[in-house]
């Protein structure tokens, strides 16, 4: 049964249209790579990597803020299309924004410049709960797919993330259609010399997967789809108990770890723990105080994230990273506890620092 309004921020409380912020044309990235030619940045993820959630609409640049985070890599959120029953993706489906070099190329360009990438992410709970998912609203898998390619061909990102929640997580044909275009994409890459993975976001318990979740993965495994990462949503339980964050992040995930462990038989538990991501909320999250991750629960998880060698730690969102509304809860701009400017950033990019002690 899903939570109603499990995780609502991730899906932007600010629901991304409505803020619809004219956002300026950044144009002059490099010139387009050849259809099937990967652009020179295009470098593999790597095998733990640490990637926060940015408000794509909130006009701010991604590549100014990484910088000044210090982060590398973004999850930037979130494509959907504009209506019910289209086939065309815009940066928060707002039909100025498309899949261009004008929307994000130029600051996509520079963190690649700077060893890092994008992570371009669809759905989210405003598009999961209105049609606008891109595989809900989309019949043609062949559509599906081309939307994956060209933001391969476009940005020369790796990685394309899959917010599946609220009614997306139940629409089992928009699944089958999904999983089907990921595979699509995936032989594609092979032939074409690309290298692209695909994580799912999921919600979750604090034990593991629903059997919702669970159903999307199943899906993935029966039509051939492989799926590199499944991040889970560690907050947002919305249970009514009061929660230590951490002890739940790591119970949460290691109910994916053996739910994985089944649908994949042959993967090592080190590789297993490989395909595992977390994302959590910084401070005092839309649910309330009894789902505040504290500043201590970020050391806690990212020395557990670099111990189990977990792929991805992320968090909702890069503009909440700050102290600057001591007391509100599930601000799209701020923790709502109080923090250093970047706080959250700096202590979870331990993860990936080069000599990162594993102990």
């Amino acid at each position: 049964m899903r939570r109603p309004g499990s995780v609502r921020t991730l899906l932007s409380c600010l629901s991304a249209t409505s803020l619809s912020v004219g956002l300026m044309a950044l144009g002059g990235g490099a010139a387009l790579a050849a259809p099937d030619t990967p652009p020179a940045a295009a470098k593999p993820m790597p095998a733990q990597v640490v990637a926060p959630y940015f408000e794509t609409w909130t006009g701010q640049s991604p590549a100014e803020l990484a910088a000044a985070s210090g982060n590398k890599y973004l999850t930037l959120a979130f494509l959907q299309t504009a209506v019910p029953g289209s086939c065309t993706a815009y940066w928060d489906g707002e039909t100025g924004r498309p899949i261009s070099k004008d929307t994000f190329g130029r600051d996509i360009a520079q963190m690649q410049a700077r060893g890092g990438n994008a992570v371009p992410s669809f759905g989210g709970w405003s598009a999961d709960t209105t049609g606008t998912e891109l595989a809900d609203s989309c019949t043609d898998v062949d559509a599906i797919a081309a939307v994956f390619k060209s933001l391969v061909t476009t940005y020369g990102i790796t990685r394309i993330d899959l917010d599946i929640e609220g009614d997306s997580i139940d629409n089992a044909a928009g699944i089958d259609r999904r999983n089907k275009a990921i595979a699509k994409v995936e032989r594609w890459a092979e032939r074409t010399g690309h290298s692209v993975q695909f994580s799912y976001t999921l919600p979750t318990s604090t034990t593991g997967l629903q059997a919702n979740g669970l159903a999307v993965l199943r899906n993935a495994v029966d039509n051939g789809a492989r799926v590199d990462v499944v991040n889970l949503m560690t907050f947002d339980y919305y249970d009514g108990a009061p929660h230590d964050m951490a002890a739940d992040t790591a119970t949460a995930a290691a109910g994916l770890h053996d739910q994985l462990a089944a649908l994949y038989p042959k993967k090592s538990s080190t590789r297993l723990w490989n395909m595992i991501g977390v994302i959590e909320m910084p401070g005092i999250d839309d649910y309330g105080p009894e789902e505040t991750f504290t500043t201590e629960d970020a050391v806690t998880v990212g020395k557990w994230a670099a111990a189990k060698g977990i792929n991805t730690l992320s968090f909702w969102a890069l503009q909440r990273d700050n102290g600057g509304c001591v007391g509100t809860g599930g601000s799209d701009s701020c923790s709502g506890i109080a923090q250093d400017t970047w706080y959250f950033s700096h202590t979870f990019e331990a993860l990936t620092a080069p000599h990162h002690p594993h102990h």
